[in-house]
């Protein structure tokens, strides 16, 4: 029996009782009744928001609008397409990865690269103004900690009027991260729901559907990958990308190795948390981490650049691709 909530149609699920895993019941084509192989934190209902309770944060996501609009984009492009649910999948990722996130990609690309052109302005600023800061300070008999506080002001003001003529300021760069990461979490959530059976379509379980559209050894995307493909190839793709961006920067900070260090960790914990959850989420997971790689390679090509109308920067290379595969051999590979 289904019930409507806020314009959805829910399948109640049994009540889950402090220190009690009680699986969902789903019908099976037979009329029988099949036990979800998920576990029991990964398929609690999605029900009214405002109980006050631990879950009430989650249900709220559940339930809002982009995710909404993310389980509308999925059943669209199904609906359009007519293609199964593990294509759809990769389709959309692909669609809105090559939409949204390569174009905003590319402008953080630019920023970075017109950043990167005002370093020798930038420091023959700071060498004069440390000169001149040195002779105030001589003058009128300042601290150290007054002259290097008058400098440090000083400086911020100049680099910050040098961002502004060439409107090019580093935080502009993050925008990427700020569009990409919440649609990464409200597709995830979306095809939680689906995974669940929260969700239904034109008075089919998007659950049952998924559930016979998967494809290879993952013919179930409501299920758990248990063969732990899915879940490595997602490590391995985050791996990539991350060692693609360390080779490429020669002399970081202690701030930039720390957080290389930092999502290296974040990739291979995405292992055992991608063994978690339905073969959906980890599908659209390994998605758009290809597709995150495949962006940051097309980023390197000169040509692409060009199209991009990039800003030329002293690091960049004519052979990308060649100094990165003999920069990968000579850390990986040659030390064995």
């Amino acid at each position: 029996m289904l019930c409507r909530l806020g314009g959805r149609w829910l399948r109640p699920l049994p009540a889950l009782q402090l220190g009690v895993r009680v699986p969902p019941l789903a019908p099976t084509s037979t009329g029988g009744i099949k036990h979800s192989a998920l576990p029991a934190w990964a398929v609690a209902s999605v029900s009214a928001v405002g109980s006050g309770g631990p879950g009430s944060w989650y249900e709220a996501l559940a339930t809002s609008a982009p995710v909404q609009g993310a389980e509308e984009v999925l059943l669209g492009v199904h609906t359009a397409t007519g293609l199964p649910w593990w294509a759809c999948i990769g389709l959309t990722t692909v669609a809105l990865r090559g939409a949204v996130t390569l174009p905003l990609a590319a402008y953080q690309h630019y920023i970075l690269a017109k950043v990167e052109n005002l370093q020798p302005e930038i420091k023959n600023i700071a060498r004069h103004l440390n000169q001149e800061i040195a002779i105030r300070a001589n003058q009128l008999k300042w601290s150290k900690r007054a002259a290097r506080l008058t400098y440090l002001k000083n400086m911020r003001r100049l680099v910050s009027e040098l961002y502004v003529r060439d409107n090019c300021h580093p935080f502009k760069a993050t925008v990427l991260v700020w569009i990409q990461f919440p649609m990464w979490i409200f597709m995830s959530i979306a095809l939680r729901n689906f995974s669940t059976g929260a969700t239904h379509s034109e008075g089919f379980s998007v659950q049952e559907q998924l559930a016979n559209d998967g494809i290879l050894w993952f013919r179930d995307l409501t299920a758990l990958d248990s063969t732990w493909i899915l879940p490595i190839s997602v490590g391995v793709t985050n791996l990539l990308i991350v060692e693609i961006f360390a080779l490429q920067k020669t002399g970081m900070s202690r701030f930039q190795t720390y957080i290389t260090y930092f999502v290296r960790a974040v990739s291979v914990l995405m292992i055992p948390v991608a063994a978690t959850v339905p073969s959906s989420i980890v599908l659209y997971w390994l998605c758009s981490s290809f597709m995150g790689l495949s962006q940051n390679l097309l980023l390197r090509s000169p040509r692409f650049r060009r199209l991009c109308r990039i800003p030329l920067t002293k690091s960049d290379s004519d052979t990308p691709y060649k100094d990165l595969f003999a920069a990968f051999y000579a850390k990986f590979i040659s030390r064995t």
